[in-house]
C-alpha cells in the first residue's frame, strides 16, 4: 500500500492511496495564495491601479501534475470530503486522461458548483486585453521582482477553467450519504462519514475484509450548523490519514465571532462602512447567524447588510434546503416548520439584500453607513477590488479578514498606503492540536500519516511544543512530491473458488501446515497470505511440471494453475 502526496497544502489536500490493485485520490483542493503575488483585477477601470508596473493577473493556478510521480489517467476514484477541497476536479478529470467516478455528497457537490461558478466569473468578466506566458521560462522569470522570482514550478500554473470544464467535470460525480457503503471494484468498500466542518463535509472509511484505512480532513468538534462528527466509525483503524487542522490553532473561533461583532458595531456607530471579503458559502453563514442576534442589542436594526456574488441567491437558498445535513437543533426547526438558518427572517425584513454585482440594482438601492460581505478574500478579483478602491481612502470604514487561508499583510499590499482600518479576526473552526490529539486517543488508530508540517511547531513559534503532534509511535509525515509506504501488510484475504478448480484440490492436501486448504467447491476460505501465497505456488509448481500428455488428459489443470499463479503474485502486493 502506497501513498502519493500531490499537493504541499495540509488544508487543501490531494492525495492519491493506491489500496488492493485500487488507485484512490484523496481530494484535490486547489492551492490559490500564488494569486497574491499578481495586481488586482478591477471591475472598473482604476487610475491609481493603471499606473502601477503592471503583470496581467493569473487566472487561477494548481501544482499538482507529477507525472514523473503518477500517471493521473490511472486514477480509478476520487473521494471529496468537502467543496473547498475540490475546486481542482475540473482539472483532473477533464486534462488527464480520467475516466473513474468521484463520490462526493449533495451539498458538496452543489456548493462546489456554486464556488467554482463564482471563481470563473470573476475571471471572465474582466477582460484582458493580453496575456503573457514567457515570463515563466526561468531565465526570465529569475530577472522578475520578488517573490515571483522565487516561486516554484511556475511552468505549472495553469489559467482558470471554463464552465464547460465544470460541468463535464461534475457530471462525473456520483452522490453519496453519509454511512452508505459503495463497492469499488469488490476489492474495497468506501464510506462517508460526518465529518461536522461545513455542509455535507465527509471523512472516509476505505477497507477491505480485514485491513482498514481511515481519511480525516477538514473535521470539527465545535457545535455549528453541520451535522456533528461522526467518531466511533473511525476506531480500530490500521492507519489513519490526518490532514485539514486549522490553520489558526492559537485563534478561538468564538473570540473571534466576538471581535468580529465589536469591531463591526464601533465602525458603524462612528459613520464608517464595514467591507468583509469571504467566500459565498461556510463561514457567512455563521457571521450572519451571530450577528442576527447581535445587531438588535446593539442598536443596528437600521443598518443595511449585502451580500455581493454571482452565486448568492443560490447559496443562501441551498443552505435553507439541506435540512438533513444540518445539526438536530437546525433540522427541528423545519419541522415546526420555520427556516434553520436566521438569515432567512433577515431577508424578509429587508435587513439583509443580496445582489449578483456591484451594477443593476445593488447601485440604486446602495446606501451608507453598511456592510458588505462579498469576495474574493484574496482581494486580487471579485467586487471586493472595487470596494477597496472605494473606501480605502478614508479612516472612518473597517475591513475585516474573516478567512484565514490568506496572508492579510500580502493582500492588502497592492493598494497601499490605505487609510481605512484593518482588522484580522480568522474564524477556523476545524480541529486544532489538542482537540486532535484528544480524538486519536480515542480512536486509537495503530498508526498515524499527516503533514510534515504537523510534526513540527511552526517556523514562527518554535517553542511552542503544544503546536504539532506528539504521538506514540510518532506519526509518519509527508510532503509535496513523496511517496509513502504505509506501514502495515495485508495478513489475511478472503478468496472464493470456483467448482473447476475441484478436480485439483485434492492435491493441495499435503502442505506444510497439514491441513486441507480446500473442501467442496465452490467454497469461501479465509487464509493468511503468506499460507495461500504457499498454496498457490505449490499448485503452480504442480501444474507447471506436468507432461504435456497430462495437460491433454486434464487441459483444466494447466488453466487452474495459471490463473492461480497470477493470484500468487497479487498476494504478494
Amino acid at each position: 500500500m502506497k501513498l502519493y502526496c500531490l499537493s504541499g497544502h495540509p488544508t487543501l489536500p490531494c492525495n492519491v492511496l493506491k489500496f488492493k490493485s485500487t488507485t484512490i485520490m484523496l481530494d484535490c483542493g486547489l492551492d490559490t495564495t500564488s494569486v497574491l503575488q499578481f495586481l488586482p483585477l478591477p471591475l472598473v477601470h482604476s487610475p491609481r491601479l493603471s499606473k502601477l508596473p503592471g503583470w496581467v493577473s493569473k487566472d487561477g493556478t494548481i501544482n499538482l501534475e507529477k507525472k514523473e510521480l503518477l500517471d493521473l489517467s490511472t486514477i480509478d476514484v476520487i473521494l471529496i470530503s468537502n467543496y473547498h477541497c475540490m475546486m481542482a476536479l475540473p482539472y483532473i478529470t477533464e486534462h488527464t486522461g480520467f475516466t473513474g467516478t468521484v463520490y462526493a455528497t449533495e451539498p458538496t457537490l452543489q456548493i462546489g458548483r456554486l464556488l467554482m461558478e463564482e471563481l470563473v466569473n470573476f475571471m471572465e468578466r474582466v477582460p484582458k486585453a493580453q496575456s503573457a506566458t514567457c515570463w515563466k521560462y526561468k531565465e526570465i522569470q529569475r530577472l522578475l521582482p520578488g517573490p515571483l522570482k522565487d516561486a516554484v514550478e511556475v511552468s505549472t500554473w495553469k489559467r482558470c477553467y471554463s464552465m464547460q470544464d465544470v460541468n463535464s467535470a461534475l457530471s462525473k460525480v456520483q452522490l453519496v450519504g453519509y454511512s452508505q457503503k459503495v463497492e469499488l471494484f469488490g476489492a474495497v468498500q468506501v464510506t462517508p462519514l460526518s465529518s461536522g466542518y461545513s455542509l455535507g463535509s465527509s471523512n472516509w472509511i476505505i477497507q477491505s475484509h480485514y485491513e482498514k484505512v481511515s481519511y480525516v480532513s477538514g473535521s470539527s468538534l465545535l457545535t455549528t450548523h453541520p451535522q456533528p462528527m461522526d467518531q466511533s466509525s473511525l476506531k480500530n483503524s490500521d492507519v489513519l490519514i490526518l490532514t485539514g487542522l486549522t490553520q489558526m490553532p492559537t485563534a478561538n473561533p468564538d473570540g473571534m465571532l466576538g471581535d468580529f461583532c465589536s469591531n463591526l458595531a464601533m465602525t458603524i456607530r462612528a459613520g464608517g462602512n464595514v467591507l468583509v471579503p469571504c467566500y459565498s458559502s461556510g463561514v457567512i453563514y455563521d457571521l450572519l447567524e451571530c450577528l442576527y442576534q447581535f445587531i438588535e442589542n446593539a442598536n443596528l436594526g437600521s443598518t443595511p447588510f449585502y451580500f455581493i456574488s454571482p452565486v448568492a441567491n443560490s447559496s443562501l437558498e441551498f443552505s435553507q434546503i439541506f435540512a438533513e445535513w444540518l445539526c438536530h437543533n437546525k433540522q427541528s426547526k423545519v419541522y415546526l416548520p420555520e427556516p434553520p438558518f436566521p438569515h432567512a427572517e433577515l431577508i424578509q425584513t429587508n435587513k439583509l439584500k443580496h445582489y449578483p454585482s456591484i451594477h443593476g440594482d445593488f447601485s440604486s438601492e446602495f446606501r451608507q453607513p453598511c456592510v458588505v460581505f462579498t469576495g474574493h478574500p484574496s482581494l486580487r478579483f471579485g467586487d471586493v477590488v472595487h470596494f477597496m478602491e472605494l473606501w480605502g481612502k478614508s479612516s472612518l470604514n473597517t475591513i475585516i479578514f474573516t478567512e484565514p487561508d490568506f496572508s492579510y499583510l500580502d493582500a492588502l499590499a497592492p493598494y497601499q498606503p490605505l487609510a481605512m482600518k484593518c482588522v484580522y479576526c480568522p474564524i477556523d473552526t476545524r480541529l486544532n492540536f489538542h482537540q486532535v490529539s484528544k480524538l486519536l486517543k480515542e480512536v486509537q488508530p495503530l498508526h498515524v500519516v499527516c503533514p510534515e508540517q504537523y510534526t513540527q511547531p511552526p517556523p514562527a513559534q518554535s517553542h511552542r511544543s503544544d503546536l504539532m503532534l506528539e504521538l506514540q509511535p510518532p506519526p509518519m509525515p509527508y510532503r509535496r512530491c513523496s511517496v509513502l509506504g504505509l506501514p502495515f501488510r495485508r495478513r489475511w484475504e478472503r478468496i472464493q473458488l470456483l467448482p473447476e478448480v475441484g478436480p485439483v484440490a485434492t492435491h493441495l492436501s499435503d502442505l506444510q501446515w497439514g491441513k486441507k486448504v480446500f473442501s467442496q467447491p465452490p467454497i469461501v476460505q479465509v487464509l493468511p497470505l503468506k499460507k495461500m501465497r504457499e498454496a498457490c505456488n505449490c499448485h503452480h509448481r504442480y501444474t507447471s511440471t506436468m507432461t504435456d500428455k497430462m495437460r491433454k488428459k486434464n487441459p483444466i489443470n494447466h488453466i487452474v494453475g495459471f490463473l492461480m499463479n497470477l493470484f500468487a503474485n497479487y498476494c504478494g502486493k
